[in-house]
């Protein structure tokens, strides 16, 4: 990061966790994740104050939920863990009040929107695509340099998540690098603005330039014939639940398609590579057991934890672990340290593509907010590495990977490797 765009630093980057006040402990430190020292915190929460009161950090106060049982009773309570305010720390300004779609709302309304293009990412249609999903993957991949470093998430984890959205949303192939540009816009914080070399005012246009193009997508299929296509903006424009929506109603829902199926599986393909490079003996197991592929997509996903955390607001006063959490509170349910839960996961710090219970991963979240292309994401990981295992001996990481500065979305920005043919 440049002189221009740093951000000063909170000095837990680095330091030993233990040697700070617990009550001076902020997990939501984006530079704790760019670092990749954020590890030692959570283990300590879990241990010494698993629901963490942080009175003061860059979004105002908020309780940090750690612990995997923990986080199951917030997911579980709707009704008194709210999604209505926001699923991240910060709130959106008045003056462009966008929502994250469907995600941000609770009961009724939450459920008929996310009826609506819930058959998009459906067993039956994920069945359909899935052969021309492993074509455009086959393509990408055998457009790589062999023995030559390039970037893995420029190469890879970009083109494959992106030809998927692409498809979802029936958007012009040729133009599919856009939504990843607008899925960076859209979460990006406002330090990470800087760092894209971008201004808010020029996150807000091009979000607006998202709105534009989708607009006139809309249009052209509202009321059109489908023959039988099945796309997220066909089944949004003519769903009597949705065909109704605000402008910026219907930007959030984008933002929440374009989001949850790009960031999330473009950094677990990012995590896979770096995972089995730092533990080269599941490397080797994969190489002699393949079938391991499925489950080893799951685990890729419990490691990763894409996304760091959700956010919930109290609707009343209650009580969690303990804890008195007043109504209006901000709540975090941190799923990387959940994922991470020594009482649930035996040696949590570990990759193992054999893992028992990798399915058991809070990454996707639980109850009513359970992420609805979980299925997606995992068919483009088993199908990625079938696809590279058939062609490649090893994808090496040949470098330190750069990580994304983001307390939400926990990523890379680059990964540099070689190829090596079998």
């Amino acid at each position: 990061m440049s002189d221009a765009t740093a951000v000063p630093s909170k000095g837990q980057a680095g330091a030993d966790p233990y040697s700070i006040p617990l009550e001076r402990i902020d997990v939501s430190d984006s530079e704790l994740f760019e670092t990749d020292t954020h590890w030692g915190y959570f283990e300590r929460l879990r241990r010494e104050d698993p629901v963490h009161y942080c009175p003061a950090s860059d979004f105002g106060p908020f309780w940090s939920v750690t612990r995997y049982e923990d986080v199951l009773t917030v997911e579980k309570q709707p009704e008194i863990f709210s999604s209505a305010h926001s699923i991240v720390l910060g709130d959106p300004p008045p003056d462009f009040p966008l929502e994250a779609g469907f995600i941000t709302m609770d009961g009724v309304k939450h459920d008929a929107h996310r009826k609506v293009v819930q058959p998009v990412a459906a067993p039956r249609n994920i069945t359909f695509l899935e052969p021309l999903i492993r074509r455009r993957i086959a393509e990408i991949l055998d457009e790589l340099p062999v023995g030559e470093t390039f970037d893995w998430v420029d190469r890879v984890s970009i083109e494959v998540t992106t030809c998927m959205l692409a498809t979802l949303f029936d958007f012009p192939y040729e133009q599919r690098r856009k939504l990843t540009f607008w899925s960076d816009m859209a979460t990006a914080s406002p330090e990470l603005v800087g760092f894209l070399g971008v201004t808010e005012e020029e996150r807000r246009v091009a979000l607006m330039e998202c709105l534009d193009v989708f607009g006139a997508l809309w249009k052209e299929r509202q009321n059109a014939p489908t023959n039988g296509r099945i796309d997220f903006v066909t089944a949004l424009a003519n769903s009597e639940a949705t065909r109704d929506m605000e402008p910026m109603e219907y930007l959030g829902t984008l933002v929440l398609l374009i989001v949850g199926g790009n960031d999330t599986t473009r950094n677990s393909i990012s995590g896979g590579v770096l995972a089995l490079n730092e533990n080269p003996e599941q490397y080797d197991k994969l190489r002699a057991h393949p079938e391991l592929i499925t489950n080893m997509s799951s685990e890729i996903i419990r490691w990763q934890t894409p996304l760091a955390y959700m956010r919930r607001t109290a609707t009343q006063d209650t009580e969690l672990a303990g804890k008195r959490i007043a109504a209006g509170d901000k709540v975090a349910m941190w799923y990387v340290s959940a994922n991470r839960d020594e009482d649930v996961f035996a040696n949590p710090n570990a990759f193992l593509i054999d893992r028992e219970n990798a399915r058991e991963h809070l990454a996707f979240g639980r109850g009513v907010h359970f992420c609805m292309g979980s299925r997606i994401a995992e068919m483009q990981l088993r199908v990625l590495w079938e696809e590279v295992l058939a062609r490649f001996r090893h994808v090496e990481v040949v470098g330190a990977p750069e990580r994304i500065r983001s307390n939400f979305v926990k990523g890379y920005a680059k990964l540099p490797v070689v190829v090596h043919r079998r």
